[in-house]
């Protein structure tokens, strides 16, 4: 089965998520761009905070489609080490791959997060929220992130993802919540009628349209 958009996506996993709702330690992550639009029904639906956790995939040096890892806005790199123990990488190489993604996170910190600091999330229940996974290096890198920061509980929403993905995933959080773990599966934008990229002015829009949301709702 097919989702129609990420919008249908989000609307689907709220309604597996419904003893978050208004909870007043949740807080909803979303990992940019397509998770962004994702949780944005989330947080309407479970009345919570909206915020981003902001992570880049590390490619393989000359291949950069090839997953290799995930570095996020808070210096947190998950490393695959399976894809690595195929290729031959030095120190350097793994270190030129890491900063050349950390500029695009930098970026993205800047323009989404426009001076406000990395929530706190020390004691609290946070869904971390993306439109699928594949590899699953960018979700990993943000349960590492999440996980240093000393939360309550980590619950990972996603739609849809491979099985061996979703197992490994599962380990790693304290609840997982996934609607889809097709077989065979070959990449997260085939299980989607509607797929476009979203923009960061969209992001933006949603995460302002989350507040005003959340603040007229509290």
């Amino acid at each position: 089965m097919m989702f129609k958009n990420r919008e249908e996506a989000g609307e689907l996993l709220a309604q597996e998520l419904v003893a978050f709702r208004n909870d007043p330690d949740g807080i909803l992550l979303a990992l940019p761009r397509g998770g962004v639009t994702v949780a944005y029904q989330l947080s309407l639906a479970l009345h919570l905070p909206l915020d981003v956790l902001i992570t880049r995939k590390i490619g393989a040096p000359g291949n950069p489609e090839y997953a290799l890892g995930a570095v996020s806005e808070t210096g947190a790199v998950y490393w695959n080490q399976e894809a690595l123990s195929g290729l031959s990488l030095s120190e350097r190489d793994l270190s030129i791959a890491v900063q050349a993604q950390q500029k695009e996170v930098s970026r993205r910190v800047a323009l989404y997060r426009q001076g406000r600091p990395f929530p706190n999330l020390k004691d609290r229940s946070v869904i971390i929220v993306d439109d699928g996974l594949a590899t699953g290096a960018t979700f990993f890198a943000s349960v590492a992130t999440v996980r240093q920061a000393h939360p309550r509980r980590i619950i990972g929403a996603i739609p849809v993802g491979p099985r061996s993905t979703i197992q490994e995933a599962r380990a790693l959080v304290d609840q997982l919540v996934v609607l889809r773990v097709p077989d065979p599966f070959y990449a997260v934008g085939n299980f989607y009628r509607d797929f476009e990229q979203v923009e960061d002015r969209e992001v933006l829009q949603y995460l302002n349209l989350a507040e005003e949301a959340f603040i007229s709702n509290s």
